[in-house]
């Protein structure tokens, strides 16, 4: 049957208080998370070979597979997501004397760790390798060891069976459908602790609708080229959902290899899955959806590219039809690596984030059939590899404030601040210096009064100089496109770059 293990100190006077037992589900109930699948997901970034061996470890039964992953993949207990109201009414309740016992189906050692992290538990109750303790075999256990009764906290449909035998039925973030059963089985929750967000909200923030905004770089080529017919136009557009959806997908699969490390940052840990806000299993499914919607598109845009364009453009776009799927598939490969790799290789991570800001500019030169300038490509170098600079150089910055020297699951340190910022200083001064070079040599091409872009060269080095003094300050949130969208100077100096180039023609 299930192990019990007694915390000592507690058990060794007697208890006053309640004469009822309150036993604590963990999944769901006291951690918002899934605490197994975090393991899964811890392990498959520390061992990505590990999930062959999975067959081997379910086999040995539900209990069996949780004592493998747990031997393997150590969770981080001190930050996990717990219910804060949950939590505060077990303080309470403790002080009162009150016996609480921890009672999970995760592996008693796993379930032991935690315990003993928050410190309010009696025992423990959990799987012990061969037992599985959920469902029945939980009720089994409780009317085992409390034949007096007891009080239940849980979430999910599995405690339906223990909430109706519980004193005192409680939940905490409870599932629709045990609410369902509940009110089928006409039990009323004698309290319910409720410590999360919108789901909507949650999914939002997840596909990080804010980030799409990089993807409007497919438009430059386009915008460069003083381009203003229909299907060039509506090529982009679609280009810029296919790699809308496509990044949406790669930013949920960072997140998730990312848990351990982001519930230990002062601001990512509100991200919807480290904060337990949306399951692992969610963020899974919304990928493969999301993906799916990315290639459709992709694999659709020539075509719908050649048919606005007529007989001859069809012959034409048709003779290689896929070069922006292309682009696609290369911009994810190298996301991917740079999510399970490459971003915790200090310097290569910099240069793999500016390079995917020209592969989006080059997927919007494939989707519209229109070259991009060796000026636009070399400018796009310099000026986004200042801009990752700045983004590793603030997280410095955050760290220093918060204390710490090292970058959890990065490659840089504190030490390394005043290099970043010389780095990203001369990238970003390189890149007014390309756009002096082509106003000053081929911007008449296109432009009727070039001199007039003259004026941008001020309006660049504004806000790039603002962007790094505000960085080393320390007021700069960690993404500068997130900073560019929400800031009203950088709106201002766009829409003063936009009259400049708009004068120019």
């Amino acid at each position: 049957m299930a192990e019990l293990w007694m915390n000592e100190t507690l058990s060794a006077g007697p208890v006053e208080g309640p004469p009822i037992p309150l036993c604590v589900d963990l999944d769901g109930t006291l951690v918002k998370s899934d605490t197994l699948l975090d393991a899964v997901l811890l392990l498959a970034r520390q061992q990505p070979m590990t999930p062959l061996r999975w067959p081997e470890w379910v086999r040995k039964g539900r209990a069996g597979f949780k004592r493998e992953i747990t031997d393997r993949a150590v969770v981080d207990v001190e930050h996990l997501p717990y219910n804060r109201p949950l939590l505060e009414y077990l303080r309470e309740q403790h002080a009162r004397g009150r016996e609480i016992y921890l009672a999970t189906a995760a592996d008693i050692a796993f379930a032991k760790q935690v315990a003993a992290h928050v410190g309010l538990f009696t025992g423990v109750l959990a799987s012990d390798g061969t037992h599985n303790l959920a469902g029945k075999n939980k009720l089994a256990a409780f009317q085992a060891r409390f034949p007096q009764g007891f009080s239940y906290i849980g979430n999910a449909i599995p405690d339906r069976t223990l909430l109706q035998a519980s004193h005192e039925p409680m939940v905490a973030n409870p599932h629709g459908k045990l609410k369902a059963a509940m009110r089928q089985d006409a039990v009323v929750p004698h309290r319910e602790f409720l410590d999360r967000r919108s789901p909507l909200r949650s999914f939002l923030k997840a596909i990080r609708v804010h980030q799409w905004a990089k993807n409007t770089l497919v438009f430059l080529p386009v915008l460069l080229a003083h381009q203003r017919t229909a299907n060039v136009f509506a090529a982009a557009v679609v280009a810029f959902f296919s790699l809308s959806f496509c990044a949406s997908a790669t930013y949920i699969i960072n997140d998730l290899l990312d848990l351990e490390a982001d519930r230990r940052h002062p601001r990512k840990r509100h991200r919807p899955f480290a904060a337990g806000d949306l399951s692992p299993i969610t963020g899974v499914g919304v990928v493969a959806l999301f993906f799916a919607i990315a290639i459709g598109l992709a694999v659709a845009l020539p075509h719908i590219f050649a048919s606005m364009r007529g007989l001859d453009g069809v012959h034409e776009v048709m003779a290689r039809p896929y070069r922006f799927l292309e682009w696609l598939l290369l911009y994810t490969v190298t996301t991917l690596a740079y999510s399970f790799y490459l971003k915790r290789r200090a310097l290569v991570d910099v240069l793999v984030l500016s390079g995917l800001y020209t592969v989006r500019i080059l997927a919007g030169s494939a989707a519209t059939e229109i070259a991009v300038s060796a000026w636009l490509a070399a400018f796009s170098i310099f000026f986004f590899l200042s801009l990752a600079f700045v983004k590793r150089f603030a997280e410095l910055e955050l760290m220093v404030k918060s204390g710490r020297s090292k970058a959890s699951g990065r490659g840089y340190g504190t030490d390394d601040m005043e290099q970043l910022r010389s780095f990203g200083t001369s990238s970003a001064f390189a890149s007014v210096v390309i756009l002096t070079m082509y106003i000053s040599g081929l911007a008449e091409v296109l432009y009727r009064h070039h001199a007039r872009l003259w004026l941008l060269v001020p309006v660049l080095l504004l806000w790039l100089c603002r962007v790094w003094l505000l960085a080393s300050r320390g007021l700069l949130h960690e993404d500068p496109v997130v900073y560019a969208i929400t800031d009203r100077t950088s709106w201002l100096l766009g829409a003063t770059s936009v009259a400049i180039v708009w004068w120019a023609l």
